[in-house]
């Protein structure tokens, strides 16, 4: 088995494992939901606020490195914070 570098993104990685995958996020839901503003998340991801917006989007996917620093602010796993579908509706 390969071992990928963790600074590549989330669709990469699920299309590198051959599937054909639909993906969404919960940032903006879990943000809110804790009274975060982008600022806030950003400045605790040490992103920019124009980069949580862009993956609140979906026009951005983030590293695996980014997207474990999300889960850990959000205090979320992962899998809770990125949804994603193999030919499924997501339920």
């Amino acid at each position: 088995m390969k071992i990928l570098p963790y600074t590549i993104n989330v669709k990469s990685f699920l299309h590198f494992r051959g599937r054909l995958i639909s993906m969404d996020n919960r940032i903006k839901e879990l943000r809110k939901f804790k009274k975060l503003s982008q600022e806030d998340l950003a400045k605790a991801c040490e992103v920019s606020r124009q980069t949580i917006n862009a993956i609140e989007n979906n026009k951005y996917d983030p590293s695996l490195a980014l997207a474990f620093q999300l889960a850990e602010n959000l205090e979320v796993s992962v899998d809770e914070l990125f949804l994603y579908q193999n030919g499924r509706n997501l339920q």
